[in-house]
């Protein structure tokens, strides 16, 4: 495994774990937060910089297609980051709103939370766990 794979890995799963338990502890706060960006056009650009940032540094840095689950994995994670923070560059206020309604955010809230917290115990068992080559 690529030592820049395993770093990654280990990177973005403890980033999102502890994160993840933070939104399972404070689920309140983080929906009115979700609901105070979408309405918020220069919080939403600053984010969407930032988030275009790091999915360009990881597609250009990490873009390998081949070796195994955990390479593949942190790649879509930067190409999803990537088109994540395109989209929050263009974003219309009225469109983030529409998004965030459309994807029922306060009722699916805890669906939301484990998807990421799932990936960041897959990623960190994995990145801690994993040999280098």
């Amino acid at each position: 495994m690529l030592p820049r794979t395993i770093y990654l890995a280990r990177l973005i799963g403890l980033f999102t774990l502890i994160l993840s338990v933070s939104e399972l502890l404070h689920r309140a706060a983080m929906i009115e937060t979700a609901s105070e960006l979408a309405n918020a056009p220069p919080l939403l650009f600053i984010a969407g910089v930032f988030t275009l940032l790091a999915g360009l540094a990881m597609v250009l840095g990490h873009n390998v297609w081949t070796g195994g689950a955990l390479p593949v994995v942190v790649t879509v994670i930067g190409w999803v980051l990537l088109i994540r923070g395109i989209v929050l560059v263009f974003i219309s206020p009225g469109g983030a709103m529409g998004i965030f309604e459309a994807l029922r955010f306060g009722d699916l809230y805890y669906v939301y939370v484990a998807i990421p917290l799932l990936m960041g115990l897959y990623l960190t068992f994995a990145g801690f766990t994993a040999s280098r080559r």
